[in-house]
């Protein structure tokens, strides 16, 4: 088991790169989240504003 987490002498590289790999997606699927929760949020303020503009006519 030692000699898999060794990585063939090469762990050095191949773990920090496994680290940013998952640092990355992580960041992606926050980030899109927060983007698909203000585009509802705009999306939301949107049509308030437009059914208040149709009441007062």
């Amino acid at each position: 088991m030692a000699n898999f987490f060794a990585m063939g002498g090469y762990a050095v590289f191949v773990w920090p790169a496994y680290a940013v790999t998952f640092v990355v997606l992580i960041a992606a699927i926050v980030l899109s989240i927060q983007s698909y929760t203000q585009a509802r949020r705009n999306v939301r303020q949107l049509e308030e504003e437009g059914s208040a503009t149709e009441e007062t006519r």
